[in-house]
């Protein structure tokens, strides 16, 4: 049954040029493997993305992988977009939104407060929530542009949800999370469903976690990356430069660093081992690394640095990175001669780096062993005041308002 709502006229004149690439952009998705869903296909080609980003060109707005920056910060950096196109639909998919649900969005760009007025149709409801005046006034005027003033936008900080149209039956979070804060749960229905953009070790998924009672169990999740959230819920990683801005050791960890000792090992002897481990399945291998390992960092590092080394070239995007003391341990690739495939290796510096790397590397083969298969973590979400005998047995990531844990099968 299609979820469209009927409209017998749109409000906007629609341009020769947006209507095809509409059409491409879809295919495109379908192709990513983002889109399959009858219905959220249909939603995807009847909104108008092109009116929720009108200063940029038709062919950027409609490229299924391009986000759209609406607002900077006064360091130039994005804290509000119109996510790209194949995010969108592979949370909406992993939304499994019905008609007549209410829903309520965490973060307000205006299309994707669209996309779910097609989902929910005519006796559903949706309400958008931003804590910056500026974005809500702008999804605002860019939803009755389009011919979705339907929805409801309202200013305010998320993390005290829009109690005023629940319960909801679907809470969808468009912004980076560092945690769940409980009146998310709390407004949500018994039988309802979270799709979060979850950050937790310093990886974010996007997870869509069913309600299980007082607690969040993941149906699905999948490797994606917006803006942060802003306001109470906001939460900074800590950032160890190893080499100025050159080497940056990225962290969600609280314990204690030794700085001096890390900077001098990044200079010192290099350790290296291999895993004979094909180097792929990315997503799932450094979710696993990131889950397993003790005391977990990601480790970037600048183009000039890796050419002055000692640091590899897959640096050049954050690594997975053990660290203990003094000593850390990232992992790397290499090709394997004679075919187009790389083998998963670990790099390793410091003192210790001899037990390290022969522990990291023994994390890859168990992985590869006992995971390749496509068995997949399972993340649950408890609150702040669980104790420790009522977690399952896995790695437990204690936040301010809950306390996550995640098991490998």
């Amino acid at each position: 049954m299609s979820t469209l709502r009927h409209r017998t006229s749109r409000p906007y004149d629609e341009s020769e040029e947006a209507g095809p690439l509409r059409e491409a952009m879809v295919r495109d998705l379908r192709d990513l493997g983002a889109l399959d869903t009858d219905e959220v296909i249909a939603a995807f080609l009847a909104v108008p993305r092109h009116l929720f980003a009108k200063d940029e060109p038709l062919e950027t707005v409609y490229a299924a992988n391009t986000p759209l920056v609406t607002k900077k910060n006064s360091e130039g950096q994005a804290i509000s977009s119109v996510s790209a196109a194949h995010i969108q639909a592979t949370m909406l998919e992993q939304a499994e939104i019905k008609p007549g649900m209410r829903v309520l969005e965490i973060g307000s760009g205006g299309y994707n407060a669209a996309l779910l007025a097609e989902l929910v149709g005519d006796s559903g409801q949706v309400t958008s929530v931003d804590i910056d005046p500026d974005i809500v006034a702008r999804a605002q005027q860019c939803l009755t542009a389009a011919g979705y003033d339907e929805v409801n936008v309202v200013l305010a900080d998320a993390e005290g949800g829009v109690a005023e149209h629940a319960p909801y039956d679907r809470v969808i979070v468009t912004v980076g999370a560092w945690d769940i804060p409980p009146v998310w749960i709390e407004q949500l229905s018994t039988d309802g469903q979270i799709v979060v953009p979850f950050r937790f070790r310093g990886l974010t998924r996007s997870v869509a976690f069913g309600r299980q009672d007082a607690r969040l169990v993941s149906r699905d999740y999948r490797l994606c990356g917006f803006v942060p959230m802003q306001g109470a819920g906001e939460h900074t990683e800590r950032l160890i430069r190893l080499d100025g801005d050159d080497v940056v050791l990225r962290t969600d960890e609280n314990g204690p660093f030794d700085e001096d000792l890390l900077r001098a090992a990044l200079h010192g002897p290099k350790v290296e081992r291999w895993s004979g481990v094909v180097f792929d399945q990315v997503d799932q291998l450094d979710l696993w690394l990131g889950t397993s390992i003790p005391v977990f960092g990601l480790l970037k590092a600048t183009k000039a640095a890796i050419e002055k080394g000692p640091v590899g070239r897959s640096a050049l995007l954050p690594v997975p990175t053990s660290v203990r003391e003094g000593s850390f341990a990232y992992r790397m690739k290499r090709p394997i001669e004679g075919t187009d495939e790389f083998e998963t290796g670990v790099y390793a510096h410091g003192p210790d780096a001899e037990a390290l790397v022969e522990e990291y590397v023994e994390l890859i083969r168990t992985w590869d062993r006992e995971h390749r298969d496509g068995s997949r973590a399972r993340i649950e979400v408890f609150s702040a005041g669980t104790p420790d005998d009522k977690l399952p047995h896995g790695r437990l990531v204690d936040k301010k308002h809950t306390r996550v844990v995640i098991t490998w099968p």
